[in-house]
């Protein structure tokens, strides 16, 4: 297994994605496994329970235990009355208790503040309709249960919390992957990206009721805020660590451990790829060789990859998509392009030593 070389001061980034997010307890494992502690911890929704239970000291052991164990009903409990007494004045679909137990049960008490380690807790000022970042300076005189509750709260699935005079939800609503806030006075970013990753395709979706359409397009628009920052990054240097989750739905509770297993390898595999680029590099990592092509019967010459990646493709004098360098060097936040083909016909192979793979572009969610 090769060593990391990482950075003296970097920050560790833990995303959004619904029950996803589990696959941060895998990484956080591999971390401790080699050592690895960041300077400053940052989390969004689900990454931000991750986040305060781990500098909060809980035990990885434990928290795999807490995740594996934890039902649908443990969590989702529909507001009866309130959806009857109130209608649409309700202030959300599911009752807050459940989800304030979970944060209690697993985030000590205390200020943010008071903490052995830089927390930064990523939440959604709804009324001014900003971000709003507990531990910043100035910002760190509140509860830690109360940042946390408020980052997990959905909007429309959970109730908003008061933190102050501030209402506040879900974090990921405006940044699912908070590495811009994380990334001042570090000399490394380490992202772990679990919400918005492969765009999978998702079938059935007009049979699974609002919450599914609901959640598909708050991923869509998650995944486009993304990819916009992630593509003109620069320094510091950051590790994109993305486990192989986006076939799983965001609220499955059967698949757990799996979950966590995915997490656990993709950071194993990221650490054994970086070697020394968060010390000297710039922009993300790690990086693949990919060979970029086009299957010229399924073009339908619509023109969209010239138009959104001109440096990379070009419309041929048949009007159809060609590539202008076929060999890249491409991390996991390059290519976005690439999915978005209306007839799938752009390809990505992914180049690893004599061995030829085709890249995850498109999955189906089927679930």
């Amino acid at each position: 297994m090769n060593n990391a070389q990482l950075p003296d001061r970097f920050s560790l980034v833990l995303g959004g994605g619904g029950l996803k997010g589990f696959a941060h307890i895998g990484v956080l494992r591999a971390l401790g496994e080699r050592g690895i502690e960041p300077s400053l911890v940052c989390g969004t929704s689900i990454g931000s329970l991750i986040a305060a239970a781990y500098v909060g000291g809980m035990p990885i052991d434990e928290m795999e235990a807490r995740a594996v164990a934890l039902t649908q009903r443990d969590l989702f409990r529909i507001d009866h009355l309130g959806m009857v007494s109130k209608r649409m004045r309700n202030p959300s679909l599911y009752l807050e208790e459940p989800l304030r137990q979970l944060v209690n049960d697993i985030v000590a008490p205390g200020r943010l503040r008071d903490l052995s380690r830089r927390l930064l807790i990523v939440t959604t000022d709804l009324e001014r309709g900003g971000q709003l970042v507990w531990g910043l300076p100035g910002l760190d005189d509140v509860s830690v249960r109360e940042a946390v509750y408020a980052s997990c709260a959905l909007p429309g699935f959970f109730p908003p919390a008061r933190i102050g005079h501030r209402l506040c939800v879900d974090g990921s609503v405006m940044d699912n992957l908070p590495v811009t806030i994380a990334a001042p006075g570090m000399e490394g970013v380490i992202a772990v990206d679990v919400g918005s990753t492969s765009l999978a395709i998702a079938r059935r979706l007009d049979r699974k009721g609002f919450a599914a359409t609901y959640m598909r397009s708050a991923q869509i628009m998650m995944h486009a805020l993304e990819q916009e920052q992630l593509q003109s990054w620069g320094r510091p240097p950051m590790l994109l660590v993305r486990p192989a989750t986006w076939h799983y739905p965001w609220f499955t509770f059967k698949r757990t451990k799996e979950i966590i297993a995915a997490g656990y390898v993709a950071a194993h595999d990221a650490l054994d790829r970086i070697g020394d680029s968060l010390r000297t590099g710039r922009g993300v990592y790690p990086r693949h060789q990919v060979e970029l092509s086009v299957d010229r019967p399924a073009c339908v010459g619509c023109t969209l990859c010239a138009t959104l990646a001109p440096h990379l493709m070009r419309m041929d004098d048949e009007g159809k998509a060609a590539v202008r360098e076929p060999l890249l060097e491409w991390s996991r936040a390059d290519g976005n392009f690439v999915h978005q083909c209306p007839s799938e016909a752009i390809h990505v192979t992914v180049i690893d030593g004599e061995t030829r793979r085709p890249s995850v572009q498109i999955e189906m969610i089927d679930e």
